[in-house]
């Protein structure tokens, strides 16, 4: 910037100051608007003021703080996890009825790959059964005084209640794309699994394991693969892989 431009700016900011005029960025706008929506804004500002700012901010955006809340969320949630921490929860369905502080024991936070969102797995004490709920759905997360004894039964009982829930299954790769095997494995790294070399077939197999509500992520991979691999044990996959095929023999096939 040189001298006159400087001089110029600096006149015009005298002549808007003098006048009672402010300049404002277009964030500044979109965080007005945005704490001009919260109830409180009503009091602060007469309702003449208050229907004049929102006139001139109408064409512009309010923030997203979404993203925000439940980052903050997930850090909150992986110290009562961590800790082993019970927590009371209020938390929205998908018919908007809202559940006020159920006694709960958070376990895990989970990623859906298959639906982009955080879930987190937690324990209905009440109940005693395993429950699944996005973060979003979250209204709010107090922490519950137990005893360590407590919450070292509950411990017990969600491994016992997600080993009912666990499905295994074996895949097998076709011998001829044994060079994949880093990929295949690659595309299950983020689930149990062992893995086993016949050295008279020249074959690699692979135990996996997950959760019944993951089947359909582990669905996406073996379709993803394609012809490298087999699903050798494991009737729900294999079903699934079948209607899979027919469906798409149905579209591309020769008649």
């Amino acid at each position: 910037m040189n001298l006159f431009e400087k001089i110029f700016n600096y006149q015009m900011i005298t002549r808007l100051e003098n006048s009672g005029t402010y300049m404002i960025t277009s964030q500044e706008r979109s965080w007005l608007k945005t704490m001009l929506n919260h109830p409180s804004a009503s009091h602060a500002f007469t309702p003449v003021t208050l229907e004049k700012l929102e006139s001139v901010l109408v064409d512009e955006n309010t923030l997203d703080f979404s993203d925000a809340f439940i980052e903050k969320a997930r850090s909150k949630l992986r110290r009562f996890i961590t800790s082993q921490a019970a927590i009371q929860l209020t938390y929205r369905v998908k018919d908007d009825r809202t559940f006020t502080n159920e006694m709960a024991f958070p376990y895990k936070l989970e990623y859906s790959l298959v639906k982009k969102e955080w879930y987190l797995l937690w324990y209905h004490i009440r109940h005693r059964a395993m429950m699944s709920t996005k973060l979003e759905k979250i209204e709010s997360i107090k922490e519950l005084s137990i005893s360590p004894e407590r919450a070292t039964q509950i411990g017990l009982d969600i491994e016992k209640l997600l080993q009912k829930r666990q499905i295994h299954a074996t895949i097998e790769v076709i011998k001829e794309y044994n060079r994949e095997l880093s990929r295949i494995l690659y595309a299950f790294s983020c689930f149990e699994k062992q893995v086993d070399y016949d050295e008279m077939k020249e074959t690699y197999t692979i135990r996996l394991t997950f959760l019944n509500n993951e089947a359909e992520y582990v669905l996406s991979k073996l379709r993803f693969l394609g012809k490298l691999v087999r699903v050798t044990q494991g009737a729900h996959l294999q079903r699934r892989m079948l209607e899979s095929a027919k469906k798409a023999l149905a579209r591309y096939g020769e008649s």
